[in-house]
């Protein structure tokens, strides 16, 4: 690592909370630090230079991540070379930070997060859809897609909606936390990993002693995670969580990847049973240029989704999606061909977006954008 010898703390933490306090200015959603190199931002999906910086020294880095990691992320630093941890800047905002080495520099990628949980109609989504899903009392639902497309934060409207309008006890395991709650009609523990609880596997070891009625797990990341998310769907709870996948056959087979292969088959059955929705969410640019719009395929798992799983049969599952729209399901381009027809984004960004575009000209074919909006 880089020498920090002749570097004050305050001087590493001046030159970085100018730099966030810029980005938020701006309207930045990450901000990205690396070494010899001006800070990029992430604005409206597109990362640009922050204007009038100067390449950030390495030193600079090292030092901000050293000073503002404590117990159990320090170690995490010094002996992966990575850590993730929240960190709070007065006036400006509260971020999900992760600090890394790149070829023996460090680096470092800061989120925004906003700490009030946002409302479905905050992020454009259907509120109907998502009333439906967090009304059900048990199983598994899935919120997918790549980093950055939007997942923490429609997972956080869920909650935000039961919150409102259910008597539940929501138990959180975050890593970190990203929106913080206040007790509405239901009660909600946060718990973070490396704060609140040493690990993701002991606090989820822990959460059914909890009496919990709503689990959310940030990110369904191993085996043991599924686990005990199965476990909990199959005694009476309702499980939220992300992956990451890029449609509901991805999300579905990554499933049974967490297992090997002489126990895939025996697992069909309970994970037919227990997953009751994949959601799998894009951030498109709106009309106008200043905003994002969420495009979605969604898969409820109804009877015919539910044995197509069971038979191991996922090739099928497009076509089941396209046949369940009285249940909720759709696909993407039935969402981009809504999105475009009510004049939310442009043709060219859904068809850039579209996972079948010749199918979607075709479905959009006497729907066109004028300079006086959408026509038909």
């Amino acid at each position: 690592m880089a020498s920090t010898d002749t570097l004050d703390f305050s001087d590493a933490l001046d030159s970085i909370h100018r730099i966030l306090a810029l980005a938020v200015e701006k309207g930045a959603s990450d901000i990205h630090l690396k070494s010899n190199k001006i800070p990029i931002i992430r604005q409206r999906g597109a990362l640009i230079e922050l204007e009038g910086q100067s390449p950030l020294r390495p030193e600079i880095i090292q030092v901000f991540i050293e000073q503002t990691t404590q117990g159990v992320f320090r170690d995490q630093w010094e002996q992966e070379f990575q850590v993730d941890y929240a960190y709070r800047l007065e006036d400006v905002g509260r971020f999900r930070v992760n600090g890394f080495m790149q070829r023996t520099l460090p680096g470092m990628v800061f989120r925004l997060v906003n700490e009030n949980p946002p409302s479905l109609e905050d992020l454009n989504h259907d509120p109907e859809l998502f009333r439906k899903l967090c009304k059900l009392k048990d199983g598994i639902i899935l919120v997918c897609g790549a980093t950055g497309s939007g997942k923490s934060s429609t997972l956080a409207a869920m909650i935000n909606l039961i919150n409102r309008e259910e008597n539940k006890h929501i138990v959180t395991l975050e890593d970190p936390i990203e929106y913080t709650y206040t007790d509405d009609k239901s009660l909600i523990n946060q718990r973070e990993i490396g704060i609140d609880i040493q690990s993701f596997d002991s606090g989820l070891r822990a959460v059914l002693r909890q009496d919990p009625d709503i689990i959310l797990i940030g990110e369904m990341r191993d085996r043991s995670t599924f686990e005990t998310a199965l476990r909990a769907a199959e005694t009476g709870h309702l499980v939220l969580s992300t992956l990451h996948a890029a449609h509901s056959q991805q999300a579905i087979r990554r499933l049974f990847e967490f297992f090997p292969s002489d126990q895939q088959e025996i697992m069909k059955r309970q994970i037919s049973e227990a997953v009751r929705c994949t959601i799998i969410q894009k951030l498109l640019p709106d009309l106008k240029g200043d905003g994002r719009m969420p495009a979605k395929e969604v898969m409820m798992v109804d009877p015919s989704v539910r044995k197509l799983i069971e038979l191991g049969q996922f090739e099928k599952l497009f076509s089941a999606i396209e046949a369940g729209k009285e249940n909720g399901s759709h696909t993407f381009n039935w969402d981009l061909y809504q999105l475009v027809k009510a004049g939310s984004i442009s043709k060219e960004t859904a068809l850039a977006f579209s996972p079948n575009p010749k199918q979607l000209e075709m479905n959009l074919k006497g729907i066109f954008l004028s300079s006086g909006g959408l026509v038909s």
